[in-house]
Formats: C-alpha cells, structure tokens, sequence
C-alpha cells in the first residue's frame, strides 16, 4: 500500500519495531476528526499529517488573528483574516500530499456531531470551551468513536483518552468524561484564554501529545490513556498521571443512563 515515495518519507517509522511497514499502513488507512485548529489542534495536525494519516478532517468556524500565531503554529502572518481550515489545508498539503485533508468550516453542534463524527475512525477534541468537550464525548460515545481530549490552563495541561462505549476486559464500561468531570465549572470560574494567557510552547506540547495517543491508538503499541489522565505542570515541568475508573452513576454509560441523544445540548 506504501509507494517508493511514502516508504522513505516514513523511513524512521518503518524502522521502529513497534510500527513497521503495517503500522504506517495502518495510519494510512485511518480517517481522523480534529476539533479546533488552534493552540491544541494545530501542532497536532502537524504531527498527524507527517506521520501519513490518510485524510485528516478538521472542524473550525473560525478566523486568524494576529493574536493565534504565538501558539497556532499552523497559521502564518499572511493567514490573518483567512478561515482556519483554509490556512490548515495549504500547510498540510505543503508539508504532506499524500494526506487527504477535509475542513470543516462550522462549529460542532447538536445537529451536525454525530454526522461529522460518524465519518471518521478517531476524534481529537482540542476546543478551548467545556460545552463543546462534553458535547464531543457524548457524540463520541453514541457514534462509537475513540476520543482524545486535551485541555489547557496557562502552564498546565491534561490529556487523557475516552473509549466509553467499550467494555473493559472485566466487561464493564470503560469510563466516560463525565466520570472525570461528572459537571463542568460554573459559568466565569474558569478564565478564557484571552483574560489569563496560555504559554504558546505548552500548547505545541499537548497539541503534539495528542497526536501521539492518535498514532498510538491507531498502530496499536504501548498502554493508552484509557482511564488516566495524564497532567503536566509546566512551572515545576512536572508529568503525573491520575487513575480514575467508570462513576455508575454517570449519566451516559451507567447503571441508569438518561443521557440517551444530544438533545440537551441544543440552545
């Protein structure tokens, strides 16, 4: 499936013991849904288009602003004032054609979630808002998606995996979001990044982070973040890891569940 071209483009891949000539194959043959092209998204389409995912989808209303470009490494000065998808979709292309690229120039919403999600084998959610996290893993849990969800803090960051809608070797469950975050913060609790700031290289971090869970997830190696969340404390530049396991209460996946579409997400 590799041609000569893609065989030294992805030398270095092919010859870890752990991808190989299937791996590669496999990333080749894998459909991946970015949410946000910015501070968390972009570094991670980067990583994702290089490593020779076969189409990459992005989901971004918006615009570039002078202010994205200390950490939106996907966006050039001369992309200001341009959409998002659109500046992502010419870098991706100069940097590797044989990536397919899809932009998807709206908003994730309750009307087009599932349809969006539906058409691609993984989820990356990179917003910067905990309505469209929680709107993401239920989509994802209902579509039967893996999702990789990151968020960012001024020096801090987490990262962990959601496969919700898979059972565990112990044929329970594996947990939810809202395990993990069973309700998000009152409204004005948590500054955007506007008001507090957010370190521009800790973005490419965690951006960069998410892209390998992606190739992870994907070629299959190594132990994922399933059930973890991975922190990073960039001041002390500090790495911890928090267990957390299924809540039988959650509403998605519990003994209960009430949360039955994506309806409660409509406005």
């Amino acid at each position: 499936m590799l041609s000569p071209n893609e065989l030294e483009r992805y030398a270095r891949h092919i010859v870890l013991r752990d991808v190989g000539g299937p791996g590669q194959a496999a990333l080749k043959r894998a459909s991946v849904l970015v949410i946000g092209a910015g501070g968390l998204g972009a570094p991670a389409l980067m990583y994702l288009a290089a490593a020779g995912i076969g189409t990459l989808g992005v989901v971004d209303d918006d615009v570039v602003s002078l202010s994205n470009l200390q950490r939106q490494v996907i966006h050039t000065t001369p992309d200001i004032g341009r959409h998002k998808v659109e500046s992502a979709a010419e870098r991706i292309s100069a940097l590797n054609p044989h990536v397919r690229f899809v932009g998807h120039a709206t908003w994730l919403n309750a009307d087009n979630a599932l349809s969006l999600i539906g058409d691609y084998d993984l989820v990356l959610d990179g917003s910067d808002n905990f309505s469209t996290r929680y709107l993401a893993s239920d989509a994802c849990f209902f579509a039967k998606r893996p999702l990789i969800t990151a968020a960012l803090g001024t020096f801090d960051g987490s990262l962990t995996t959601i496969r919700a809608h898979e059972k565990n070797e112990q044929g329970v469950f594996n947990p939810t979001y809202r395990c993990l975050f069973p309700e998000a913060p009152p409204p004005g609790t948590v500054p955007a990044c506007a008001e507090a700031g957010v370190m521009g290289a800790l973005a490419g971090v965690m951006g960069s982070m998410m892209a390998l869970e992606a190739i992870r997830e994907i070629v299959g190696f190594g132990d994922g973040l399933v059930g973890r969340l991975l922190m990073i404390d960039a001041r002390a530049m500090r790495f911890e890891t928090l267990r957390y396991a299924r809540d039988p209460a959650n509403p998605l996946n519990g003994d209960g569940p009430v949360i039955t579409d994506l309806s409660a997400h409509r406005t």
